[in-house]
């Protein structure tokens, strides 16, 4: 009768002490394990990151880092450290979070506009774990440059405007390799014919449109701005397009960042390739990252004979054509005219 009353004692005891165990284990692996405000945030981990490295990375973010080395040790995660991008959100516990730094979520990655290759260097690399400074260099390694028929002053023409996925952990080369595959799977053989019965290669069909991208804003209006560079290409006249002056300004300043509004007379004759007033045919490469629109209004132009164009004063975004000089400054004229009533009108309301 003793032995039976120790023996359910023990029992008990034995029940209590696997509830204990049972319930801690349950704390452990399944409680809420986080400490920040945010509801979610990105956890990023280097390449060749060790797992002691993660723990310093994300030990500000834990309740309890004994409780995530235990579920880590029970699921092999410190023999399997991976690098990338990790989404942590509030409440998660242990297990959760473990595995959580199993998915790297890639980056959506959007660039449009740029205006040089350094522009592009910048936007990517404070998105992904490569810099700029590698991005630039892997950008413009001469082996690269050889083996693609590119130069340093047109290789921006293979980034190709959208919205990307990458891992954050994607290395310069890899980004560079996909950038150049983007390019030819964009330049299929239907463009390619377009451009070729135009008399340009790619390259020169997207230095052309980075002109045009910068001369209107209005895409309905680039088809016809293009076809205008195409006459004056076929006479062999200098296309004398404003923007490519204001780029070899830039260019001489060595400075990108400041805003010229205005071209000036002297400006016309700065010593450049790019300045196409001081030179027949197209500049080296693009002076700006063309959108989609623009290259497409190079290769589809307008069927027309405009030789000249200049902004309107009816239309405003928009620009008058003309076919012959004489045609051009009337346009010109009412547009200057325009100018300077503008000006008088900002003295008068100044007084």
């Amino acid at each position: 009768m003793k032995n039976k009353k120790i023996l359910s004692i023990v029992s008990i005891l034995v029940i209590l002490a696997l509830m204990v165990y049972g319930y801690k284990l349950y704390r452990d692996i399944f409680s809420d394990n986080t400490k920040f405000a945010e509801d979610e945030f990105f956890v990023h981990v280097p390449t060749d990151a060790t797992y002691a490295d993660v723990k310093k990375i994300i030990n500000p973010f834990i309740k309890d880092m004994d409780r995530f080395e235990m579920v880590a040790n029970k699921r092999s995660y410190p023999e399997n450290v991976k690098s990338g991008r990790f989404l942590f959100k509030k409440g998660m516990n242990s297990f959760e979070l473990v595995n959580a730094m199993r998915q790297n979520v890639p980056v959506k990655l959007a660039f449009n506009n740029q205006e040089r290759l350094e522009n592009v260097a910048g936007r990517v690399g404070s998105q992904i774990e490569a810099d700029s400074t590698s991005l630039m260099k892997t950008f413009t390694d001469s082996t690269f440059l050889k083996e693609n028929g590119l130069t340093k002053d047109n290789v921006l023409s293979i980034c190709i405007p959208n919205t990307y996925e990458f891992y954050w952990n994607t290395s310069a080369i890899k980004f560079r390799d996909k950038m150049i595959k983007e390019y030819r799977k964009f330049w299929n053989e239907e463009r390619t014919a377009k451009a070729a019965k135009l008399g340009f290669t790619p390259i020169q069909a997207t230095t052309l449109a980075s002109i045009v991208h910068k001369e209107t804003v209005k895409k309905d209006e680039r088809p016809r701005v293009a076809r205008v560079y195409i006459n004056r290409l076929k006479l062999e006249m200098p296309l004398q397009a404003d923007p490519t002056v204001i780029f070899a300004k830039k260019k001489q300043l060595g400075d990108f960042d400041t805003i010229i509004k205005r071209v000036y007379f002297n400006d016309l004759k700065i010593s450049s390739p790019f300045n196409t007033y001081m030179n027949i045919g197209l500049p080296p490469g693009p002076i700006a990252m063309p959108d989609i629109t623009a290259i497409d209004a190079v290769l589809d132009p307008e069927n027309n004979d405009y030789l000249y164009f200049c902004a309107s004063v009816t239309k405003f975004g928009y620009h008058e054509f003309a076919s012959t000089l004489s045609q051009h400054a009337v346009n010109r004229k009412k547009y200057v005219e325009w100018l300077n009533k503008q000006a008088l009108e900002r003295e008068v309301l100044r007084k």
